[in-house]
């Protein structure tokens, strides 16, 4: 293994462009890390809110982007069990996939589900362990209960619809193309609702109210979002595309008994993230080896080519999750 690496990082705060490659030292695993042979890095839209400048990383963690990474277990910091030496997992990352080997903690990193390959595993981590712990840990979700995910074209939104499904729930969905919405029903929603032409408010009121809406618009979205819930239903916020003020009649929440709450994955502790990872690994894990639930796959793009594929993913056009080509 060279001491050196290649990587895409961030030039100065901008446009895709400015993710240019560069020459870095191989990273050393920490005690409780482990050191990856990166072969895919899935690409997702806090990538892009750090190379825009309105992300930062946490202080320890590496300023190159690239939060999920498929491929070989390479080095083994002090106190690492369960994982040996060429090991081939998807990890959950600090920062640091868009490069030839990243270093992350070993109670991050899942196997490879049987039957799926490096490129497809490198779609899970970030998405999976935001839906489970959004929607299942901090949202209560449970069979026979209403729930609606904005966005169900997304990474995030293709997840959600999927496990929602599989464990028994009435999912129903966003997205802003017919397209798009064919592609949610695919997966699993009952209803999906093209936004520029319909209400979801007036859909979910028809039914009763949602139990659960996760979402990541916000904006004038969340005053909608409350009234598209059900008595003691939960709002669970995991982004603001369109903002994070707005005005709120908080009445409602006492009136119909609502809960609103939200998280963001990467400044969680380590100790939270192996928490989320162990549930992963028992509940979801058998489920991706038996093929009943899947990543939905856009595109990939070499890794020199990371502009290009931010661009893509700036451009809203994707279905599913985009990954970067490193050393498949």
């Amino acid at each position: 293994m060279s001491d050196t690496m290649t990587a895409m990082e961030i030039t100065k705060p901008g446009g895709p462009e400015v993710l240019q490659p560069a020459t870095r030292p191989v990273p050393l695993p920490a005690h409780g890390q482990v050191v990856i042979k990166v072969a895919y890095a899935g690409v997702n839209r806090p990538d892009a809110l750090q190379r825009a400048g309105k992300y930062a990383p946490p202080p320890t963690a590496s300023d190159l982007p690239g939060l999920e990474a498929s491929g070989e277990v390479v080095a083994l910091g002090e106190g690492v069990s369960g994982i040996d030496l060429g090991d081939q997992v998807c990890a959950l990352l600090p920062g640091g996939g868009y490069a030839e080997y990243v270093a992350t903690p070993a109670a991050h990193c899942l196997p490879v589900p049987d039957g799926m390959g490096l490129k497809e595993a490198a779609c899970l981590p970030e998405t999976f362990f935001t839906v489970w712990s959004n929607v299942f840990m901090r949202g209560g979700l449970k069979a026979g209960e209403r729930f609606l995910v904005h966005g169900g074209s997304s990474g995030i939104g293709t997840t959600a619809i999927q496990l929602a499904h599989a464990f028994g729930a009435r999912v129903f969905a966003t997205a802003g193309t017919d397209k798009k919405c064919a592609a949610c029903m695919d997966l699993g929603a009952e209803a999906a609702i093209n936004y520029r032409d319909m209400d979801f408010v007036d859909v979910l009121e028809a039914e009763g109210g949602a139990d659960l809406i996760l979402d990541m618009v916000g904006g004038d979205y969340i005053p909608r979002n409350l009234k598209a819930l059900a008595p003691d239903g939960r709002l669970v916020q995991i982004a603001f595309l369109q903002g994070p003020k707005v005005e709120v009649n908080f009445a409602m929440l006492m009136t119909r008994r609502l809960t609103m709450t939200g998280s963001t994955l990467r400044p969680q502790s380590d100790l939270d993230k192996a928490r989320i990872a162990q549930e992963l690994r028992e509940a979801v894990w058998p489920l991706l080896s038996a093929g009943r639930v899947a990543p939905v796959m856009d595109s990939s793009y070499p890794l020199a080519e990371a502009a290009a594929a931010h661009a893509r993913m700036e451009g809203s056009g994707h279905i599913g999750k985009i990954v970067l080509e490193v050393a498949p």
